[in-house]
């Protein structure tokens, strides 16, 4: 039995937090927050975990991993203190605001040799896994250029974006992740353009809220990355991949397969509400694969290199947005 703390109770606090109460390999035994909200007392509750604070857990000998999914200026002393300790880290993303500070945690943590796991779930989504494993089969034929959609289905408050770290830290990150993860190899150009279109509270707090972005790979393919913080119609995330023998889609997943006809035509649900709801099955295989690692030493779909890897992409995008130019990017590449 794996005893676990887990760091924050917000939206994806509780995601993992349920998730790892109901795994049968794993005791949650903190959570951890300093707002005494009645969300955490609820989520305590229900998940039988005990109430604590940071130095609780990395005082309990028993604690043997823990889940990072508090606010993202936490993120990086989280992993300091855990790597340290010797807990097995599972961590959202990003690691920090502060890119130097991604490096040297990274660093640090790869140091320690303690298993540790980025958060990005679309690799554990079973669609995109497909997609992944027809391209590396080699059954898909050669892939050639990535299309990618995500959009909000409503603007986020501007208190989020002030403590976001910005569209491309915050969203698009997840874009940057899957490019580098279907085309296998590494991302040598960015070139961004972004704007407030949308949220003019989104610009007053120093964002934007629509961007285009374009990658070249070191051999020469693209991928292409729409974002926005709104889509009228709900939480759209879609992706084509085009391949020398076959085009992979994954579309947006409706809320409900059932289509209505009449005399006015049909009528389909429309997606679903968002990314928690579209993305559960692949945020409970992340718990799941979290204890393999942890049991049988098998190597995560994300590690914290791939976390440092697309924010050092999502860095180069702001750059190059501020700039108008595209940006060269290699392995010692920093902003």
């Amino acid at each position: 039995m794996i005893n676990l703390a887990i760091f924050g109770a917000g939206r994806i606090g509780c995601v993992h937090a349920v998730n790892a109460a109901t795994n049968p390999s794993i005791r949650l035994k903190y959570i951890v927050d300093p707002v005494a909200s009645e969300g955490r007392a609820q989520l305590a509750a229900k998940t039988g975990a005990f109430v604590a604070d940071a130095d609780a857990v990395f005082a309990d000998k028993t604690i043997a991993a823990v889940v990072i999914a508090s606010s993202t200026d936490t993120h990086a002393e989280l992993l300091d203190r855990a790597s340290e300790a010797g807990h097995a880290i599972f961590c959202e993303k990003p690691i920090s605001f502060d890119f130097a500070t991604v490096a040297e945690v990274t660093e640090k943590v790869e140091r320690s040799g303690v298993a540790c796991m980025l958060g990005f779930q679309r690799r554990y989504d079973p669609n995109f896994r497909k997609v992944r494993d027809r391209i590396a089969s080699g059954a898909a034929g050669r892939l050639e250029h990535i299309v990618m959609h995500s959009r909000d289905p409503a603007p986020p408050l501007r208190s989020y974006v002030e403590r976001s770290g910005g569209m491309f830290r915050d969203q698009a990150i997840h874009d940057f992740d899957m490019a580098r993860y279907l085309l296998g190899e590494e991302i040598v150009k960015v070139y961004a353009v972004g704007a407030c279109l949308i949220d003019p509270e989104i610009g007053a707090a120093g964002d934007i809220d629509t961007a285009m972005v374009t990658l070249t790979s070191k051999s020469g393919r693209f991928a292409q990355m729409v974002n926005c913080r709104r889509a009228p119609f709900g939480y759209d995330q879609r992706l084509e991949a085009l391949c020398s023998k076959e085009v992979l889609y994954v579309r947006n997943r409706p809320r409900d397969e059932v289509v209505i006809a009449d005399v006015n035509g049909f009528a389909a649900a429309p997606p679903m509400n968002d990314f928690i709801e579209r993305f559960a099955h692949a945020y409970s295989e992340e718990i799941t694969a979290f204890v393999e690692m942890i049991e049988t030493g098998k190597k995560p779909l994300a590690d914290i290199r791939d976390g440092l890897e697309a924010q050092r992409l999502a860095e180069a995008a702001i750059v190059s947005m501020r700039s108008g130019q595209p940006v060269e990017v290699d392995p010692s590449w920093r902003p």
